[in-house]
């Protein structure tokens, strides 16, 4: 390891403009009860909350300077440090230290280590404060810490470095399961960056054992600052639990393997380097399991699945909040009030999110009293249940509770709606039925979206009186958690109803992606396509546990399991929509027919076999074809691989990005494969970009 003085002045080499450095705000605090004097370092980039803090070359310096200035002042009897509002720091800048190359993230990785050790070996009790969102860097600067609180509120806790390929590189790895146990890093470090990021609530951190102390309220820091005196004073004994370094490190390695191999399947570089990561930390000194965070650091920003996800956080980060091909913001019209025609669970769902980020009227109808009476109870009983949870008061309950109603006639309630979804039965009769009832009711510039998940935009608006104002907005279940929304353009669609539902997306927190009217859209039309070529090999002969293990590392689960979730009649149907629109290359399944005739929900029992009646629903061809899971792997990725190539080529999207980033926010497939389209050409079957 370097000298702490060259990594300085290495860091400020590598260094670039790029960089939206992250300062270090030094301040004496007077503690109560004669308990001293705190320096307490607020971490601030001078941006608002949607661009948390972030660690760069320069910001590590910033965070040196200061914890040098407050070590160096006698008056200063321990330290803290925080961040600006609900901002701790989300990790480092992966941008500005990309762009330095392998010996420039090796500096970066040191470097980082150097500065927050010294949070511990500097002489003077540390605490971290953690305010609010601490992600990766940023969890691992308050670890360094002696001490830590943390507001229980606080969105996210998490060390998501293996979804981005790469390992918690400034002590995250040594650190945690040396304060909670290997089994709990396991999920930190490891299972919930694998489950599409998942994150921690501060209260869950504090139960976790990430922090000693957790408070609420806007007096979080008073309390903090309260609690550091009372430590500092001999009045609060932390204690905490004795790490078990036998038989449960080495079952939870053993976990880590298993979780490794099932989501990965030997795909992520990053994630079988973690696992070693953990088992080594139950031996390691400190300064090992640094030196091996570097070393696991420097490696994998050498690899291809690290060039993938850096792509894959540019699109999320960056593409994701400017959507390509969105008209002028200007021309979007206020929505004032919010009609939905159906009440069954999707759109209850719509209604929940519509009044938590709107907060404006939101009615639902359905063809009789008892269905609009349910749907409203469901939106009654979610805001309840956020309320028992604590995550809203009592006032914003009874708000959002008063602006959800329902009604069975659309002329009593539509009248001065700004913006109409329906989430009804997926037929285009009935839907072109719906708006056909709605037009009559309604202004002349409420716009008129459609929720469906394949049918023809274009085609549902061509019989009514004011065509330009339909607009596809397609959700994706569960709606509150899947970030992305298709807005899709018909033919006839006017660029004020577009702007319109893009703007409305983006106040419902959505990654909204610009389609052209086509079968199925982007998310649903590729994974027609995959599952399509799945069944055209299970049909052929090869055994569906053959075909089911296939994909680990390529998509976010087995083929059959997606069935499962997203129910064998829908994924029937999607598939016969794409095989009427292109019937030489969707293939519809019989046995999936007979599955949906036989009413099955899944393939498999609960016990992870095949179910014996779905077994007798599959026929054995007279001449079966058994493929390899290789072979398997190779020709649904090739189907893939054309599928991805036409839809380029009929102009449904922007780009290639626009593609990964659906299939990344839409059905959870991996950072660290860039999406499908990388993944694709790493495979050798085509180029995208």
């Amino acid at each position: 390891m370097s000298d702490l003085t060259t990594l300085l002045t290495r860091a400020e080499e590598i260094s670039s403009d790029a960089e939206r450095v992250t300062q270090a705000h030094l301040r004496k605090v007077t503690l109560p009860r004669g308990a001293g004097v705190m320096g307490l370092i607020t971490l601030d980039n001078g941006e608002d909350h949607t661009k948390p803090n972030t660690f760069g070359p320069r910001g590590l310096i910033a965070l040196n300077t200061a914890i040098d200035a407050a070590l160096a002042d006698d008056e200063v009897t321990a330290i803290g440090v925080t961040g600006k509002p609900f901002i701790l720091a989300a990790g480092a800048d992966l941008t500005s230290i990309a762009s330095s190359g392998a010996a420039g993230v090796r500096v970066v990785a040191e470097l980082g280590h150097a500065v927050f050790r010294k949070l511990q070996d500097g002489g003077k009790t540390s605490f971290g404060l953690v305010n609010g969102l601490a992600l990766g860097g940023g969890l691992e600067v308050a670890l360094h810490c002696d001490y830590r609180t943390v507001m229980d509120s606080a969105p996210a806790l998490g060390l998501p470095e293996v979804m981005l390929g790469l390992v918690p590189g400034w002590g995250g790895a040594y650190l945690v399961p040396n304060l909670v146990g290997a089994d709990a890093a396991v999920t930190l470090v490891l299972e919930n960056p694998l489950n599409n990021g998942k994150t921690l609530t501060g209260q869950q951190g504090f139960e976790l054992g990430l922090a000693d102390a957790v408070f609420s309220g806007a007096d979080f820091l008073e309390q903090s600052l309260l609690w550091a005196a009372d430590v500092l004073n001999g009045e609060v004994l932390v204690e905490r639990a004795q790490v078990d370094r036998g038989e449960a490190w080495d079952a939870a390695v053993s976990r880590a393997a298993t979780v490794v191999r099932a989501r990965t399947g030997g795909a992520s570089p990053a994630a079988e380097r973690a696992v070693e990561l953990v088992a080594t930390a139950r031996s390691a000194s400190r300064d090992e399991g640094f030196a091996a965070e570097d070393q696991a650091l420097e490696d994998l920003s050498q690899t291809p699945e690290l060039l993938a996800s850096l792509y894959a956080f540019d699109l999320v980060q960056k593409r994701a909040k400017r959507p390509v091909g969105a008209p002028d913001r200007s021309l979007a019209r206020p929505v004032t009030k919010v009609g939905i025609v159906g009440a069954g669970l999707m759109a209850s769902q719509m209604a929940m999110l519509f009044v938590r980020r709107l907060e404006v009227p939101v009615v639902l109808t359905d063809l009789d009293q008892e269905r609009v009476d349910k749907g409203v109870a469901y939106v009654h009983a979610e805001i309840d249940k956020l309320l028992a949870k604590g995550r809203i008061g009592q006032d914003k309950a009874n708000r959002h509770k008063a602006l959800v109603t329902g009604a069975v006639d659309k002329a009593e309630v539509f009248g001065d709606a700004d913006f109409v979804i329906e989430a009804v039965f997926e037929e285009m009769s009935v839907k072109k039925s719906v708006f056909a009832d709605v037009e009559k009711v309604v202004s002349p510039t409420c716009v008129l979206a459609t929720n469906t998940s394949s049918l023809s935009i274009s085609e549902m608006a061509a019989d009514l009186e004011h065509p330009e104002r339909v607009v596809g907005f397609h959700f994706f279940n569960p709606v509150a958690v899947m970030p992305l929304l298709e807005i899709v353009q018909g033919t006839a669609t006017d660029d004020a109803s577009l702007a319109t539902a893009f703007a409305t997306g983006k106040a419902l927190k959505k990654t909204t992606i610009l389609v052209q009217d086509s079968p199925s859209f982007i998310v649903n039309r590729l994974l027609g396509r995959f599952m399509s070529e799945v069944s055209r090999v299970v049909d052929q002969g090869t055994p569906i546990q053959t075909v089911d293990g296939s994909f680990a590392g390529v998509a976010p689960m087995p083929p059959f399991t997606l069935i499962a979730l997203v129910g064998p009649a829908i994924a029937l149907h999607n598939t016969e929509t794409l095989a009427a629109a292109f019937p030489d290359r969707f293939y519809v399944s019989p046995a999936l027919e007979r599955v949906v005739e036989a009413r099955k929900g899944a393939y498999f029992a609960p016990d992870g076999t095949l179910d014996p009646e779905v077994e007798a629903l599959l026929e054995t061809p007279a001449d079966p074809v058994v493929l390899t899971q290789e072979q398997v792997r190779t020709q649904v990725l090739t189907g893939l691989a054309e599928e991805v190539r036409l839809m380029l080529d009929e102009g449904v999207v922007a780009g290639p990005e626009d593609l990964d980033l659906a299939m990344i926010t839409g059905a959870g497939f991996s950072f660290w494969n860039g999406g499908l389209t990388m993944l694709l050409e790493r495979e050798g079957l085509g180029s995208f970009h």
